[in-house]
């Protein structure tokens, strides 16, 4: 399958999260917002964003982990939010399914650019970057290496680890750069809706159930 003309790429976070992020102005990596407790509903696995931040170091940038990153997938509909859907792994210590999960949806060539123009590594790698190997770039000319059949199947149980590719972006990613919030419900909707009345910039959110298990 050949590289989406124009790709996007997609972080998740709970509701409850978005009033920070629109205050700080900015999505923050695991590694700063280890300094910023309560601010929200955490999701994830505990011992894999530990790897990510000691453990996990990106072979363009080595000294850069990934847990200092901003992640991304290049899809909605992830690995990740399956996980949280089921709600079952040991790991998980979230069990609010993922009704309340929102997708934020940005360009991947405005982010690089604006990226390069701030002097912010970023990479994106071929599989989950929270494993215990995975491959990284740091040129989009190289963006035909990832698996887009993986990315974009719904059934991706045979390609697991080319459906979690991952786009990382150093310390933060601007709230301005996210163009689109995609939401499982009109109640939630309405949530997002609210918490972005006084923010200068305000996404459109979408109810989008075929992003959602």
């Amino acid at each position: 399958m050949a590289v989406p003309a124009d790709p996007k790429i997609y972080h998740i976070v709970h509701v409850d999260r978005l009033a920070s992020i629109i205050a700080d102005g900015e999505l923050f990596s695991d590694a700063r917002m280890a300094d910023r407790p309560g601010t929200g509903t955490v999701v994830g696995m505990n011992r894999i964003k530990e790897r990510r931040l000691s453990e996990l170091t990106l072979e363009c940038h080595p000294d850069l982990y990934v847990g200092q990153c901003v992640p991304f997938y290049f899809c909605p509909r992830s690995v990740m939010l399956y996980l949280l859907h089921i709600g079952n792994h040991p790991d998980l210590t979230y069990r609010g399914g993922q009704g309340p999960i929102i997708h934020l949806e940005a360009d991947l060539h405005a982010t690089v650019q604006w990226a390069n123009e701030n002097n912010i590594r970023w990479v994106f790698t071929l599989s989950n970057a929270g494993s215990g190997y995975f491959e990284d770039r740091n040129d989009l000319n190289q963006l035909d290496e990832i698996n887009w059949e993986a990315v974009e199947a719904r059934n991706w149980r045979r390609n697991k680890a080319g459906k979690q590719a991952e786009f990382l972006i150093e310390t933060g990613f601007p709230w301005e750069l996210v163009e689109r919030i995609g939401v499982h419900s009109q109640g939630i909707g309405r949530k997002v809706v609210n918490v972005q009345q006084h923010s200068a910039h305000k996404p459109g959110v979408e109810i989008i159930p075929e992003w959602y298990y």
